[in-house]
């Protein structure tokens, strides 16, 4: 029965891929089409407010972590709220602390201020566990929220997980090369994914972040993983998703490694692995009740 389900399922999600909406232009509304849900703020004492799209529904419900820097409206986070209101289970997606239409300034936070933003909707706008899709930074901080929130894992997909990313790329330098970014308190890293040309981080953001690092012990996550990286990524090398796998407690872990995938994973077949690899762990979360 899980399996016609799945296939059902498919077959819809095949529809929603196909008309492009999510990946190019929006298509035109018609009388039946599907609103996208509504942006709200979610409020918290003496902290920025969030904002946040939600769609209720079903368990387990369906949680997306962006990267640095991106926002709640890219193509995979669009992609996979369409996939949810298909399926009928919920979907949430919000933006980061000085990320997109939250408060905040993006240069004044650190991995755990986003950690602690992560925590925050999980608690209070999520209901019962939840598949947590982190992507590159995302991924790191759906780690960190599993160890922190055991209760409200049901599963994780990382996409280009870039866990210690950071940490480990400015600890690589040479020497001489650190001091002379210490001295300025500022490393800039050329990316393709700034208008400037660069991500600018203080050195108090680099401190902060090795308090978070994960991949110097084993990582006490039992849930179902599946960890997705492109080999021409050259933003995060792949071989962090095999670190990952090697460190999880987890007996269920998949990595799935994509010849020509980049960072980003946003042309459609990356889009598809992804929503596929969603549509079979709820198969399976939903077929083990």
């Amino acid at each position: 029965m899980a399996a016609v389900s799945l296939r059902c399922c498919r077959r819809g999600l095949s529809q929603i891929l196909s008309r492009g909406g999510v990946f190019n232009s929006p298509p035109k509304p018609s009388a039946g089409a599907r609103h996208k849900s509504t942006v709200q703020y979610a409020t918290r004492p003496d902290l920025p407010k969030l904002a946040y799209r939600r769609v209720k529904g079903k368990s387990p419900g369906v949680v997306f972590l962006t990267g640095y820097g991106s926002n709640m409206n890219g193509q995979k986070a669009e992609a996979l709220e369409e996939f949810c209101k298909s399926l009928g289970h919920s979907y949430l997606r919000f933006d980061y602390t000085g990320h997109g239409a939250s408060e905040g300034v993006l240069a004044e936070g650190t991995i755990g201020t986003w950690k602690k933003d992560v925590l925050f909707v999980l608690d209070a706008l999520t209901e019962g566990p939840q598949i947590m899709v982190g992507s590159s930074i995302g991924g790191w901080l759906m780690l960190l929220a599993a160890m922190a929130r055991p209760e409200k894992t049901a599963a994780l997909v990382g996409i280009s997980t870039a866990a210690d990313h950071l940490v480990t790329s400015f600890n690589s330098l040479p020497l001489e090369t650190r001091k002379e970014f210490e001295e300025k308190g500022e490393w800039t890293v050329p990316t393709k994914h700034s208008e400037e040309g660069v991500y600018k981080f203080n050195m108090d953001f680099l401190r902060e972040a090795e308090n978070h690092c994960v991949l110097q012990s084993p990582i006490p996550i039992t849930c179902p993983i599946r960890l997705i990286h492109g080999m021409k990524d050259e933003d995060v090398p792949w071989h962090i998703s095999m670190q990952v796998a090697e460190r999880v407690l987890s007996s269920d872990v998949d990595v799935i490694l994509r010849r020509q995938g980049q960072h980003r994973m946003k042309e459609k077949d990356d889009i598809k692995l992804m929503v596929y690899t969603i549509d079979d762990l709820i198969d399976k979360l939903t077929t083990m009740v």
